[in-house]
């Protein structure tokens, strides 16, 4: 964190923010974001599938951050890194993991679509440690500490205990930060449904604030409840459960698939980014980032952002619709937005304190691309403030063939102001630095 700026700097800063706020004010946000969407009607034929085809980054290429940003690979040759945790000691840790190809002779379309864009395939099922002894944005050192695991994404860390979640359970392991393994036996804290639609397998895991509590995030087993809602228990839901695993709740559900997580820093309040429902248009149902209200019920499958009610569902469940709550802030159809990270520290210019950087994985399911970048979304006073802006591009090469070098997964602000992105489909995690 940085405590001292020159005057320059300072100034640099406010007419920085003086302008974002002004931009803010009178612009308007794009089609399919802001607290008030435009909603199409739903179109019931939409069979969209659209992969795009993914080819390493280039020699020397990274993804385009704003003028005064410095992006560099602070890992490269990584299998699948996706989700990211800061260790007190600022040691980075990262799950690598992916969706398990299907047999040949199993796959259809959408599985086959997966393979050929390189987002299905053999999981590496381990935790990378990697260290940064001399600041400067790159990993000298890496540790693989801990392998054979099932899919895991999120990581937590709280007394002397590394938190894993794996797609069908979170295992603790007695942990000392700046140790290169983990010697001591994990033990399962949690049992959670594994797997599920698509790329839902991930379970992502927060700390609450007075880290008593840990937040579980679980995506659904389908896109609406085609299989059945009793395949639905304990999913499409944040729990929350006590940091030896106890005293289990559901937070909030009807949550379609919750990925990203964090605790906004002037509110308290948690929010999630959730990806929505396939299947009824290009530019529906957007993606969404909202504060998480406790005992909350957010409308999947019976209705989205807020209580429209899904055709496909005629008639089932008024009661649950009329209790749906409308999301704070859409991010685009389709935009698979999966990390969420609040800026709280210094580093970066004044205007982007509070608010949230936002990694867009990318369409799969729209006629044109959408997502594929780092969004950030302005903040005041714990909510959104304007319309989205790109942060981080680069990822989608080219929209017409759908050639793409990578797609950002988890965001991190790490202890030195910096934000760190993962880029699953190009191995790498990302360094994004402010000149000062």
């Amino acid at each position: 964190m940085l405590h001292a700026r020159s005057s320059a700097l300072l100034l640099g800063a406010s007419l920085l923010a003086t302008t974002l706020a002004a931009t803010a004010t009178l612009a308007q946000a794009p089609a399919g974001t802001g607290a008030s969407p435009g909603l199409p009607a739903p179109d019931l034929a939409h069979e969209a599938q659209n992969y795009s085809q993914v080819t390493m980054w280039p020699e020397g290429a990274a993804p385009r951050a704003p003028d005064g940003f410095d992006v560099k690979a602070f890992a490269r040759g990584l299998d699948s890194p996706r989700g990211l945790l800061a260790l007190p000691n600022g040691d980075i840790l990262v799950a690598e993991a992916t969706t398990k190809a299907k047999p040949p002779a199993e796959q259809d379309e959408k599985a086959k679509g997966q393979v050929q864009s390189g987002s299905a395939g053999v999981s590496a099922n381990r935790i990378t440690l990697l260290r940064d002894a001399d600041q400067d944005g790159v990993a000298e050192t890496r540790h693989v500490i801990l392998t054979g695991l099932n899919q895991p994404f999120g990581l937590a860390f709280a007394g002397d205990h590394l938190y894993v979640a794996n797609t069908d359970g979170v295992v603790r392991y007695p942990y000392k930060p700046g140790d290169t393994t983990v010697t001591g036996e994990g033990r399962k804290i949690v049992e959670l449904p594994a797997g599920g639609y698509n790329n839902h397998w991930t379970r992502n895991l927060l700390l609450s604030r007075d880290a008593a509590k840990l937040y579980i995030s679980v995506g659904s087993a389908s896109n609406i409840g085609e299989f059945g809602l009793d395949n639905e228990v304990r999913r499409a839901a944040i729990l929350e459960v006590n940091l030896d695993g106890s005293g289990e709740r559901i937070l909030a559900s009807g949550l379609r698939n919750p990925v990203g997580m964090d605790i906004q820093p002037e509110s308290g309040v948690l929010w999630t980014a959730v990806n929505e429902r396939d299947g009824i248009g290009d530019d529906l149902v957007p993606d969404y980032i909202t504060g998480v209200k406790d005992g909350g019920f957010y409308g999947w499958p019976y209705s989205y952002f807020g209580q429209n009610p899904d055709p496909r569902l005629k008639g089932q469940r008024p009661d649950l619709i009329a209790q749906a709550i409308v999301p704070d802030y859409a991010v685009g159809s389709h935009t698979a937005s999966l990390g969420l990270a609040f800026y709280d520290q210094a580093a970066f210019p004044a205007a982007y304190r509070g608010g949230a950087f936002v990694a867009q994985r990318g369409s799969w399911n729209r006629s044109s691309f959408s997502g594929y970048k780092v969004i950030f979304v302005p903040f005041k006073d714990g909510k959104p403030s304007g319309p989205p802006q790109d942060f981080l591009t680069g990822f989608m090469v080219d929209p017409g063939t759908g050639k793409a070098h990578g797609r950002p997964v988890s965001t991190l602000v790490d202890g030195r102001g910096g934000l760190l992105v993962s880029d699953d489909a190009g191995d790498t995690i990302w360094s994004v630095r402010h000149r000062s």
